[in-house]
């Protein structure tokens, strides 16, 4: 570890943090009283603690068993582990048991606006937007070219 002298102190005549250095790089000033950061103390009655260790107890499993605490994952990797310790084929990765359904996103708003325009009593047809008429384009106006001069390079030879 390493003191480092704090800004503001006479350079190499402080010796530990609480001549002013520092031996993490903060100076005093960033350092925070734990007092000011304490949260603020509560009293909390015998009641409140009775209500959430009944919380806490209802909320508790004791036994991890069941489908939905097996680890698939961590089985399938020994299986892996297995068939290329013993040069077998891979296992095969199981299909889904329900594809997943794809939505197409533009049928789905179409009905959603024809539906809100139905719940309003307006006619419910969607049309195409018109197209806009593009502008015309305007040809861009020449400039007058710039005259460039060649400037030298101001180095001087290695050999002066």
């Amino acid at each position: 570890m390493r003191t480092l002298p704090v800004r503001g102190t006479p350079s190499g005549s402080a010796s530990s943090p609480a001549d002013g250095c520092a031996t993490s790089g903060a100076s005093q000033r960033e350092v925070r009283d734990p007092a000011a950061v304490d949260p603020p103390h509560e009293t909390v009655s015998e009641k409140e603690i009775k209500g959430a260790l009944a919380l806490f107890d209802r909320m508790t499993q004791d036994r991890l068993e069941g489908p939905e605490f097996t680890d698939t994952y961590t089985d399938a990797l020994a299986k892996i582990i297995e068939a290329k310790r013993e040069e077998k084929p891979l296992p095969q990765a199981p299909e889904p048991e329900q594809p997943g359904k794809v939505l197409d996103l533009m049928a789905a708003l179409n009905e959603s606006v024809q539906q809100a325009k139905a719940s309003r009593g307006e006619d419910a047809d969607v049309h195409e937007m018109p197209k806009k008429k593009a502008a015309k384009k305007q040809p861009a106006k020449k400039t007058a070219a710039k005259k460039t001069t060649k400037k030298t390079s101001a180095r001087r030879s290695r050999s002066a």
